[in-house]
Parts: C-alpha cells; sequence; structure tokens
C-alpha cells in the first residue's frame, strides 16, 4: 500500500532553514509528480509547492517564492523541500503526497512533520 513518510521536524528561528523530506513507496515514484502540503490546526491543508515527475518543472505558491525550494530523487524515492528565510506564518504540520499544484493522489496521508518557527 502507498506510505508516504515525512521528516526534518524543527523548532527554528524566524530567518532560519530546515530541509524536510518525504521517503514513498508502494507505488512507482517516478511516474508521478509530488507536492508538500501543510496545515495549521482549524485551517485547511494548503498546497505549498509542487515538482513534475523528472523535477524539471516546479511550482510554489507566492507566499513561499525565492524562500523554498522543492527537489527530488528518484532513486530514492524522496522528495525534499527546503525551507530558508522561515518566517512564524510558516509554522503547520507539512505533509507530501503525489500530483501536480492539486488536493493530493492519494488518499492515505502520512504522519506529517511539525515545522515551529519562533523566537
Amino acid at each position: 500500500q502507498v506510505q508516504l513518510v515525512e521528516s526534518g521536524e524543527g523548532l527554528v528561528q524566524p530567518g532560519g532553514s530546515l530541509r524536510l523530506s518525504c521517503t514513498a513507496s508502494g507505488f512507482t515514484f517516478s511516474s508521478y509528480s509530488m507536492s508538500w502540503y501543510r496545515q495549521v490546526p482549524g485551517k485547511e491543508r494548503e498546497l505549498v509547492a509542487s515538482i513534475s515527475r523528472t523535477g524539471i518543472t516546479t511550482y510554489y505558491i507566492d507566499s513561499v517564492k525565492g524562500r523554498f525550494t522543492i527537489s527530488r530523487d528518484n532513486a530514492k524515492n524522496t522528495v525534499y523541500l527546503q525551507m530558508n528565510s522561515l518566517k512564524r506564518e510558516d509554522t503547520a504540520v507539512y505533509y507530501c503526497n503525489a500530483g501536480f499544484r492539486g488536493a493530493g493522489v492519494f488518499h492515505d496521508w502520512g504522519q506529517g512533520t511539525q515545522v515551529t518557527v519562533s523566537s
């Protein structure tokens, strides 16, 4: 079955950096675009960034453009999110799923990884 395992959680100060990883199994990773999402309590999960199957095409929401970088390693079935210049409003639980700019292909989400930006 599909498994998505996010890691890299941390507490960082504003302006700091963090790198998240998502390792996938149960499907042919290289055949799917992948995306990162985030969710804060009481709000809907929102798309953060997407990357195409080959990694050539990427998409970012406006609020993270120039600060976040999505990348992937198809040999390791892993997608990454490098987050720089973090802001308090980036605090959320971050998830990955398949798809490009969509709501997520797979019904089963991982446990997510907590990112807290605070001084």
